[in-house]
């Protein structure tokens, strides 16, 4: 996901990428050569504080783990750098003290559990779907890698079918996945899978199947962008691309 970020940042005409992090891996090769790009002349480095006294950049992006993001966050809150992260699994405890922190700095964070703009149709199309179908079911597939089960995606999905319709459940039988908000989610974690997902309506006589597949990284690749373009005109913690959606589309999230 780094290495598609890098490819994706420097190859867009209106942003340019001024620092870039690893791990204990490859520090002080190009970030660009190792994206497979070629030389940009960006540096890999190590140290985030560092990256951001030399570079000073309008954006951080942060595509790592909860427990380096956690530290990440707070470095970017206390600097005023406006930031968006692509995980999920952040301790929602301290949601409030990252958002008066980033407000403090007229600054945000954009937390994104998905960038792919087709899972957020697929979000908002089944938020429709509950209005009109009280019983659903959400099935994730995910490629062995993945340590959250259910996925940050199953989980805002169900949140936005029970915000959609109070009422909205699946049927009750022992064999059921885990319930998020009253919804019955599977999850399947296997080789071979990258991200899928499908939510499942049913009524009398009838099946409704929403659903999306992501078959490359390429795919959260615009979503990205769109979020890194847009997270200067937020403000606080926020936490769903849908939110950046909404300004740019003049919609509610």
């Amino acid at each position: 996901m780094g290495k598609e970020a890098v490819r994706a940042i420097a190859q867009a005409q209106d942003l340019t990428l001024v620092g870039c992090l690893t791990g204990r891996h490859h520090q002080g090769d190009d970030a660009g050569v190792i994206a497979g790009i070629g030389p940009i002349g960006v540096p890999l480095q190590t140290d985030l504080a560092a990256v951001l006294a030399e570079t000073r950049p309008d954006v951080f992006v942060d595509l790592t783990v909860p427990a380096v993001i956690e530290r990440h966050l707070d470095i970017t809150a206390a600097a005023g750098i406006h930031t968006v992260v692509g995980t999920t699994g952040l301790p929602e405890s301290r949601f409030g003290a990252w958002d008066a922190a980033f407000r403090q700095q007229a600054s945000a964070a954009l937390i994104c559990p998905n960038f792919a703009l087709g899972a957020m149709l697929m979000i908002e199309f089944a938020k429709q779907a509950a209005k009109y179908f009280p019983d659903a079911a959400i099935v994730e597939w995910h490629h062995a890698a993945k340590v959250d089960a259910p996925s940050g995606t199953a989980l805002r999905t169900a949140m936005a079918i029970g915000q959609a319709d109070a009422g909205a459940t699946g049927p009750e039988a022992p064999s059921l996945g885990e319930r998020v908000h009253g919804i019955p989610v599977h999850s399947i974690r296997l080789p071979g899978l990258l991200a899928h997902q499908e939510v499942i309506f049913g009524g009398p006589g009838q099946v409704l199947t929403i659903r999306h597949d992501a078959m490359s990284r390429e795919c959260y690749m615009p979503g990205l962008l769109l979020a890194i373009r847009n997270v200067g005109r937020l403000q606080g913690f926020v936490v769903g691309l849908e939110h950046v959606l909404a300004l740019t589309t003049g919609s509610n999230p």
